[in-house]
Order: structure tokens, then sequence, then C-alpha cells
């Protein structure tokens, strides 16, 4: 029974922190700043914003791509298309139950393209120690350009959560383990070693760049969508996407916490508070969608393109 309320909790308590956060944002704001809000909003160049969320779209591209790449050299050679609609359906998933994005993006893929789900959990363990790492070093370069803000301590977090993990899989494999269960763990070690194997590291290298420079450019490009934050300096923007990267690894893609933390941090630079929030829900809602629209397609045609 404690089990299961704690799993309930676990899974509750980030959307629940999210909806809080707005609504305590809300009833703390005055009705001049809610208008000040909403008049960035509706007034802002979207020209800006559709680049951004066609940078959005195009990350996902880019991962599905490199997924695809990963599970090749294992023996696997998946349709892109499935791939693709598997990306969209885990970040969909991750919007209500934080996690379960990578379990439902693997038994999707499994399912359809025949692979053991071991051998595709494997290789999404690979991409979170990836991106944590990546993560870890934007950290540690904004925490180097800014005396003022300070944020390489997650970097620390992120290092030894996937460090115990990675090493963890290695060592389980020393053991004398139940044959079935054995199976599982030389599948996952299989997934995560996938990497090794690959033939074209550097393709696999730049698709893993361009990944997050499509993360910093689709946040950066909205800043000309309004007149205010037209002219943010590279150092606002690039610590105010490392508190907005966290948030959404922390949440449920950031609901509630993302436009706040956007503003706790341009706002320290000549903008008001209340145009760097604008900022923030402008980013954080086109995002949103654009994920929750090709995520229900991708839910719709994934089973009718593979019948």
């Amino acid at each position: 029974m404690q089990k299961f309320a704690f799993k309930w909790f676990k899974n509750l308590f980030p959307p629940f922190l999210g909806f809080f956060l707005i609504y305590y944002s809300y009833i703390n704001t005055t009705a001049e700043n809610k208008n000040t809000i909403y008049s960035s909003i509706l007034n802002a160049d979207y020209f800006f914003v559709l680049i951004s969320v066609f940078l959005g779209f195009l990350s996902h591209f880019i991962r599905a791509l490199r997924w695809k790449n990963m599970l090749s050299p294992i023996g696997h050679n998946i349709k892109f298309r499935n791939s693709l609609m598997c990306v969209f359906i885990a970040f969909l998933s991750n919007l209500g139950f934080p996690r379960s994005g990578e379990i439902l993006r693997s038994s999707s893929i499994s399912f359809y393209e025949k692979i053991p789900f071991e051998k595709s959990f494997g290789t999404l363990i690979t991409e979170r120690i990836i991106d944590a790492c990546l993560l870890g070093l934007i950290i540690v370069y904004g925490s180097l350009i800014s005396a003022s803000i300070s944020l390489s301590e997650f970097s620390y977090a992120y290092f030894l959560i996937f460090g115990v993990l990675f090493v963890s899989i290695f060592l389980i494999t020393k053991i004398n383990l139940n044959p079935r269960i054995s199976k599982i763990v030389k599948g996952l070690k299989k997934g995560v070693m996938s990497v090794s194997k690959i033939k074209n590291k550097t393709i696999f290298t730049l698709h893993t760049l361009l990944i997050w420079v499509c993360y910093f450019l689709m946040f950066y490009l909205v800043k000309f969508s309004i007149n205010e934050t037209m002219n943010l300096e590279f150092e606002a923007l690039i610590l105010a996407f490392i508190a907005g990267a966290i948030t959404m690894s922390l949440t449920n893609g950031g609901i509630g916490a993302y436009p706040l933390a956007i503003a706790a941090v341009i706002s320290q630079y000549d903008v008001s508070y209340e145009n760097a929030l604008a900022l923030g829900w402008i980013v954080w809602s086109t995002q949103t969608l654009m994920i929750i629209f090709f995520g229900i397609l991708s839910f719709i045609f994934l089973p009718i393109l593979n019948k």
C-alpha cells in the first residue's frame, strides 16, 4: 500500500506542482501586469515563433534519425517514420507522467518493429546519459560566463545519477543471475553499448550537437518576437535556456515552472518581469502545442501505417 501511494505521489506531484505554480503566479499578478503580459503575447511577432516551432520539430526529427542509427548496428533496421512517431509519442506521454515516455517509446518500437524491449530501452539509457552530459557541460559553461548566477551544482546531480546507472548495468552483468533476468540485462547492455558500434560516429556526434543547437536556437529566436527582449545579450539567454532546460527535465515538460524560470533569469537583465514571463509562456506554449499536435497524430497513424 505504501509503495502504491508513493508511486502515485511520484506521478501526480510534478503536474500538481506545475498547476500550483501557474495559479500562484496568476493570483500574485496585478491586473495591470496581467494586461502587460497579455499584450506582449498578443502583439508578438509570430514569424520568429513559427521558425522556433520548426526548429523544435527539427530537433525531434534529428533525434528520431539518431535513434534509427543507434538501433542499426545491433541488428534492427527500423523504419524512420516509426522512429519519428515513437519519439513524438514519448514527448507527449512525458507531458502527463514524467519519464513515462521512455517506456512507451521503447514498447511501441518493440511492438511494431519486433525488437526486444530491453535492447531498445538500452539505447534510450544511452541517449539520456549523452543528453545529461551535454546539459551538464552547458550548465558549467553558463556558470563560467556569469558571476551572478551559478547553476553548476545541477550538473553534478546529472552526472551522478546517470553515472551510477551506467556502472550498475555493467556490474550486474558480472553476477550470476537467473537465465531470464540475465537475458534482459544482456539486452540492456547491448542497447547501451550500441553507440560504440555505430559505423559513422561523426554523423552520430553531428546529430547530437544539432539536437542541442536546435534546442537553443528555438529559444533564442523568440527573443526577436517581443520588442522589449530583442536586445537581450547572449549571457542572459544561455542562463535562461539552462534554467528552462532544468525545469523541462525535472517536471512534466516544464508545465508552470518553465515560464517562471525564464522570467526569473531574464528579469535580471533590464527587462521587466512581465515581458520576461511573456517570453517564457510563448516559448513553452508553442513548443508544447507542437508536441501535442504531432503526438496525437503519431498515436493515430502509428497503428494505421503498421497494419
